[in-house]
């Protein structure tokens, strides 16, 4: 039996999930969380065999989220979601230690597949996002801008272009109002952005935020 923990903020992506698992045995849904400090909580408590992330989450991202469970609970196993199929957002989940990603506009049949996959101990990653990390890798090439970014440094954009105050993602992360400064600062400088404006307006563009968070 595959013990799973969903998180997303949407509570209608979260019916639909329970719809699909509801007649697969194989499969026990045993939490929901709607935000990334929830998700850190419960998978501490329930030991979820594995995640199935959303990116775009209020609080703490999924990428943030991500971090503090693996940091925490080395052994999880996290399937990343987003809507956003396109580079770099699978590969800044990956780096982070996930190890699956899936685009929410996969079939059903594709979110079985990777949830037993990764639950047996490999790793799935949708069509068009392995396509696009093995072409990076065969080129050379940088397959997106925001790749110049550190994991922090993409934390940091996509909490500002949420329109969070920097004492707010200071007090979330730990950090000081000073590094985060410093920290928006280098994303800027990397980003060629010259205010919040064009830092959120990068953010959705890059699929680091959605339009309705921002």
């Amino acid at each position: 039996m595959i013990r799973l923990l969903i998180v997303d903020d949407h509570a209608l992506v979260r019916t639909g999930f329970r719809l699909i698992l509801s007649s697969h045995a194989d499969i026990e849904l045993i939490g929901e969380a709607e935000n990334g400090e929830d998700a850190v909580r419960l998978c501490r408590e329930l030991r979820p065999d594995v995640l199935l992330m959303d990116m775009h989450l209020p609080g703490i991202s999924g990428l943030e989220a991500c971090s503090r469970i693996l940091r925490n609970q080395p052994e999880a196993r996290i399937i990343a979601l987003t809507a956003q199929d396109a580079m770099p957002v699978p590969k800044k989940f990956l780096e982070a230690g996930a190890l699956g990603f899936l685009s929410k506009a996969c079939p059903a049949e594709e979110l079985l597949r990777a949830i037993r996959r990764v639950a047996s101990g490999g790793r799935y990653i949708s069509p068009d996002a392995a396509q696009a990390i093995a072409l990076e890798a065969a080129t050379g090439k940088q397959g997106n801008v925001l790749d110049l970014l550190s994991r922090r440094e993409t934390e940091v954009v996509m909490a500002l272009a949420k329109g969070e105050a920097m004492g707010e993602i200071a007090d979330r992360l730990h950090l000081s109002v000073k590094t985060i400064a410093t920290h928006k600062y280098n994303a800027c400088e990397k980003l060629g952005v010259h205010n919040d404006v064009e830092l959120a307006h990068f953010a959705i563009q890059h699929g680091l935020v959605t339009a309705h968070s921002a």
